[in-house]
């Protein structure tokens, strides 16, 4: 099992959407994520003091080819239709790695 940090800008105008969208997410695009082999999958908000808001996500990989799951949760045309809904939502990072909407972060440290 892989963890998985990653994080992203939300804009301020989209956050009470992005809230609502995800206290319903559609029962299909669950069960792609865990078709995917993720697992104790979590998002969270935090609101900076000037005022930028950030979404930081974690995750827990149980697959053994993460590239191949990630390209079948892309390839699945109900996710592809909840991502072109949340995806204006979001501000990718400026200095995230090309190729990466969501910008990957280095685990430091962890407690089973």
């Amino acid at each position: 099992m892989q963890r998985y940090g990653m994080v992203i800008g939300l804009r301020p105008e989209k956050v009470a959407e992005y809230k609502e969208l995800h206290a319903a997410v559609w029962p299909e695009v669950l069960q792609t994520i865990k078709d995917c082999h993720i697992r104790n999958y979590s998002i969270f908000l935090r609101k900076l003091e000037d005022g930028r808001y950030y979404l930081f996500s974690y995750f827990e990989y149980t697959g053994d080819d993460f590239e191949a799951d990630m390209a079948k949760m892309a390839a699945d045309p109900v996710t592809q239709k909840w991502w072109s809904i949340c995806g204006p939502c979001q501000q990718p990072l400026s200095d995230r790695q090309p190729g990466e909407w969501w910008a990957a972060m280095e685990e430091v440290f962890h407690l089973d």
